[in-house]
């Protein structure tokens, strides 16, 4: 347990290895338009990360990975592979997930992207997506358990008739990319374990407008729903305080009034 709990010093880093990952994510959302490739997004992001903020993309060449940001469409769950084929097109939405490493500390985060118009389906899945993650965010104080996160997460999406992804999900995070706990986003509340001021972890529903079944694409990351309906997924790394929740990757167009009284 005692690894799992962050120092001061630690929180620090983890607290600029986070911003720096959020002004990733507001950096990038004037380059995502139609016509562009998710490569050419690729390259942004990987340039700024670099050049501009000093910083390491953590994706490139992790366990053989080829990019430096993740880039999902449509109907990709996680872990798509930027590409200049794939152009995005007039209502579709995408998922960019970006985590830096900045003095050996990871800052792991992703936002939700309209191309164009969306269709008013697909505005609602990423609506409720987001409001998934802030439902759990809500709850995170010591004493939490991680069955209380997947709970209420599990509840909101399916109350609107959609499905949670069970084969992928949050993560402890510090000095190593994906460490304990396992942050799933489906549970029964009370159970699991109870969460200590000191930690930091990530939540980061993927939620599916269909089934909650996933295949695997023959590149080996690219994972997709096997309906081919669309999937939403919204991430912050954050750190459980004595009091409640502070989001180290918080973007500035974020609204966590509903946390006051008890964020850091």
């Amino acid at each position: 347990m005692s690894t799992l709990i962050k120092t001061a010093e630690e929180i620090d880093k983890m607290r600029v290895a986070g911003r720096l990952a959020a002004e990733v994510l507001t950096m990038i959302g004037e380059h995502v338009k139609v016509g562009v490739s998710t490569e050419t997004l690729n390259q942004i992001c990987h340039d700024y990360i670099v050049n501009v903020q000093g910083s390491i993309p953590a994706p490139l060449n992790y366990r053989g990975f080829p990019k430096s940001i993740c880039t999902s469409v449509n109907q990709v769950i996680c872990h798509g592979i930027p590409s200049e084929k794939k152009i995005l097109k007039d209502g579709d939405i995408i998922n960019v997930d970006v985590t830096v490493i900045k003095d050996g500390y990871h800052g792991d985060t992703s936002k939700m992207f309209f191309v164009g118009q969306p269709s008013i389906l697909a505005q609602r899945l990423v609506r409720v997506t987001q409001e998934c993650l802030y439902k759990s965010l809500a709850l995170v104080r010591p004493g939490c358990t991680l069955g209380d996160i997947g709970a209420v997460i599990q509840q909101h999406a399916q109350a609107n008739r959609y499905s949670v992804v069970r084969e992928y999900c949050g993560h402890g995070i510090g000095k190593v990319f994906h460490e304990e706990p396992q942050i799933l986003h489906y549970g029964k509340a009370g159970e699991g374990m109870a969460l200590q001021a000191g930690m930091t972890f990530t939540i980061e529903p993927m939620i599916n407008a269909g089934t909650h079944h996933t295949k695997l694409l023959p590149d080996e990351w690219t994972v997709v729903t096997k309906d081919h309906k669309l999937s939403a997924q919204w991430e912050h790394t954050i750190l459980v305080t004595e009091t409640g929740v502070e989001i180290l990757t918080a973007r500035p167009e974020e609204d966590f009034s509903f946390l006051t009284g008890r964020a850091a």
